[in-house]
């Protein structure tokens, strides 16, 4: 080899090497850039894990505070459901009594907008009756409610309890 070849050829190789640093380096640069970054969104992550338990602790306290008030009101309305029965209990005539234990019990719906199922002579309905038994009669009605054995109720729009109910079935002649 030539000495002007062997110039270009050690030329060549620092530049390589140059080049070589260079890239370390902008990779260096960049690696720890990414690491910032990854520490920046690695305590965002955590920041919001912890936002979302003290959310999480929030909501549970405040679902126990709900849960506790709503027993209260409806335990102090037993209270005084009981208060009258015992009022109703000691009087000399306890009809008056057990009449205005029967009036504060139907305020006490009203105000929780508790209705009764109207059930007797309508039409059989599953979604609102439970049928206890059937009688078999000729000529009627077919699931017609004839009793009630159990009132139900509706709370507003949707069923708290159903009614229980005997219902009719037309007996078949062919049996």
């Amino acid at each position: 080899m030539t000495k002007k070849k062997t110039k270009q050829k050690k030329e060549e190789d620092s530049k390589k090497k140059d080049s070589f640093k260079s890239k370390t380096k902008e990779f260096e640069k960049e690696i720890e850039h990414l690491k910032v970054e990854l520490k920046e969104k690695n305590d965002k992550l955590l920041r919001s894990v912890a936002d979302l338990q003290n959310y999480q602790k929030r909501i549970d306290k405040e679902i126990k505070s709900i849960k506790e008030e709503t027993r209260k009101k409806y335990l102090d309305e037993i209270i005084d459901l009981y208060e009258l029965l015992l009022k109703a209990y000691e009087d000399k005539n306890p009809k008056e009594g057990l009449k205005l234990l029967l009036k504060n019990i139907e305020n006490f719906f009203e105000k929780e907008q508790i209705k009764c199922i109207d059930c007797v002579g309508k039409k059989f309905d599953h979604n609102y009756h439970h049928a206890l038994t059937t009688i078999e009669k000729k000529e009627c009605e077919n699931n017609k409610i004839v009793e009630e054995v159990k009132k139900g109720y509706m709370i507003g729009d949707k069923l708290l309890r159903p009614a229980q109910v005997i219902v009719l079935k037309n007996k078949d002649k062919n049996n």
